[in-house]
């Protein structure tokens, strides 16, 4: 049988993939697009709890992540929120502003998938659905895909497949192989916006608090000086069974880096301690109560047992000392993750294709002319917050339009 000829081939049919493919069909581009799963755009189907954080209208590049954090610029720069959103708009999808700039479908997810189908038939893109890539060889012409629904040979190939998190709904790391194929480098794909684990004897104490939220301060690394690794988050923490989870610590998790501790503020408006000093004359209350004016009760009384205070002492006998001791223990809680919960639970993959390997304006490979790379399969990583949606939009028109 002879192999279809097609100018692009884009190999993943998710947020990117769809994008670049209906960027180039339209520029009048052959396209085929090419994906191993049955059902299409599962990370944008569960997005957001079913509604898909598509955006985020404060997207720049100091909210990603990356060995060169210059890469992102020109992407970003070139196709933004408002673009996209302009996008979301000419097809009537109602939407709204749920967090800091986040925005969510009204109604479904399914929006924006029938949306992106809708944008790769305005540009004629044909459709490999469910089809494994089983080889790939560079070829005089460009391209040779043996796929186990027949052979495509394509001038250009764009590689969409994505990062390893959430391996359930059919991540893989098919990117990855292609850019060793090629002899690209990698920079060590791991989890990033993921819940964090705790060594079981260390988190024992804090095990009844499962299931308490609240809004916190969450830091960890250096915040100092031009080269500074770290972060600081204010979102909303969730204690779980093993350990941490919530948006403060999906953001945090992606900045963590293994055997370093966390700080957390779990009272950021107030001084802990100066407030139970100064109060010490008029809060007759015992340290328990007190706390609970503060915090939910629940987290009070098992913060004071995890950190040896008696429930029952009274503020106004405790010693300023040992109020300073509970201030630091609240406002500065610092403790250190074993792991975290690994691709399973993972928003995304931090690392990937190294960015070094690619141009910023057309995300082609610099060493192989007609290879591109896009979306999470890159070294670029977003914030919690629709801000890794903003980037597979805008490397994906980047790549679309450069083919």
């Amino acid at each position: 049988m002879m192999a279809k000829q097609f100018d692009v081939a884009v190999i993943g049919a998710g947020a990117a993939g769809m994008m670049c493919a209906a960027a180039a069909g339209q520029r009048g581009k052959r396209v085929v697009l090419i994906d191993h799963a049955s059902k299409l755009a599962e990370k944008i189907r569960i997005s957001g709890g079913g509604r898909c954080n598509f955006t985020n209208i404060n997207a720049g590049p100091a909210n990603f992540l990356s060995e060169n954090p210059h890469f992102a610029k020109s992407a970003l720069s070139r196709y933004t929120p408002q673009d996209f959103l302009a996008l979301v708009k000419k097809y009537r999808i109602a939407y709204h502003e749920k967090h800091r700039g986040q925005l969510f479908c009204d109604d479904s997810a399914e929006q924006i998938i029938e949306m992106l189908k809708a944008e790769c038939a305005a540009g004629d893109v044909h459709w490999r659905m469910p089809a494994k890539v089983e080889t790939f060889e560079k070829t005089d012409a460009g391209f040779l895909l043996h796929t186990d629904s027949g052979d495509i040979e394509a001038a250009n190939v764009v590689i969409a497949t994505g990062g390893l998190s959430i391996p359930k709904i059919g991540a893989t790391d098919f990117g990855y192989r292609i850019a060793k194929q090629f002899d690209l480098a990698i920079v060590e794909p791991r989890p990033a916006l993921v819940p964090l684990t705790f060594d079981e004897a260390q988190w024992q104490p804090f095990v009844p608090l499962a299931g308490i939220s609240l809004e916190v301060d969450v830091t960890t690394g250096s915040l100092k000086g031009r080269k500074a690794t770290g972060a600081r988050f204010r979102e909303d923490l969730l204690f779980t069974h093993r350990g941490l989870s919530g948006p403060a610590i999906l953001q945090i998790s992606s900045f963590w880096q293994p055997g370093e501790p966390i700080t957390i503020n779990l009272l950021p408006e107030m001084d802990v301690a100066e407030t139970l000093i100064e109060g010490k004359g008029t809060i007759k209350k015992q340290l328990g109560n007190a706390l609970a004016q503060w915090l939910p009760a629940r987290l009070a009384e098992g913060l004071l047992t995890a950190h040896g205070f008696a429930l029952d002492a009274r503020l106004a006998d405790m010693p300023d000392a040992q109020l300073r001791k509970l201030g630091q223990a609240l406002n500065g809680w610092t403790i250190t993750p074993n792991g975290s919960e690994g691709y399973r639970k993972a928003e995304v993959t931090r690392g990937g294709v190294d960015t070094k390997e690619l141009s910023q304006q057309t995300m082609m490979a610099n060493k192989v002319p007609g290879l591109y790379f896009i979306g999470e399969t890159v070294d670029v990583t977003g914030w919690l917050g629709g801000y890794n949606f903003q980037w597979a939009w805008a490397s994906g028109m980047a790549a679309g339009l450069a083919i």
